[in-house]
């Protein structure tokens, strides 16, 4: 599931594309395992009868079932994930039927706080809230390395503000009229 190229502007170019970090990967593929050794243990130690026959199909449907919900859904949904940081916004898609699409503009994004668990900071990995205007927040949950990607968002801010021009950097203050004091 490769992000859209369609999605971006002629002059606009990814800077870095992520999914969430692996070890969202970990859990699905743990039950899937799981659910086929379940099942190969219940063919291998039921008997091959018709009640044996009976049991390991029962095993096969329960397991089924969760390797379905519960391995290969999560996966989609990782895979579906995807972080997209351009030289002029971050977009935020996913979904695996239904699609959701977020474009935050770099111009107006007011802050951005990186946290990390203990378990975050072994793996290498961490949350990611980006606020901007208008009380509208981003929240990008098992971003890998994100330490790196909180310092390239912090470079690709600065770099629009300079390309675009900060129109309340440039402006020189007005001199206040009023009455002048007298000493």
């Amino acid at each position: 599931m490769a992000f859209p190229d369609e999605v971006l502007t002629d002059e606009e170019e990814v800077v870095l594309h992520l999914h969430p970090h692996a070890r969202a990967a970990v859990r699905p593929v743990l039950v899937l395992l799981v659910a086929l050794a379940a099942v190969l243990g219940v063919w291998i130690m039921l008997p091959p009868t018709t009640g044996g026959l009976i049991g390991v199909c029962l095993v096969g449907a329960v397991a089924l079932f969760l390797a379905l919900t519960r391995g290969v859904w999560p996966l989609l949904v990782w895979r579906g994930t995807h972080y997209v940081f351009t030289d002029e916004r971050i977009l935020l898609q996913d979904g695996v039927i239904a699609r959701e699409r977020r474009d935050l503009p770099l111009n107006r994004v007011n802050d951005h706080v990186m946290s990390q668990s203990l378990l975050d900071r072994v793996l290498g990995s961490g949350t990611l809230r980006i606020d901007s205007i208008g009380d509208q927040s981003a929240v990008l949950v098992a971003v890998p390395h994100v330490q790196q990607v909180q310092t390239l968002l912090y470079q690709l801010i600065e770099t629009d503000r300079e390309l675009r021009g900060d129109d309340e950097d440039d402006e020189e203050p007005e001199p206040v009229r009023g009455r002048a004091r007298r000493r």
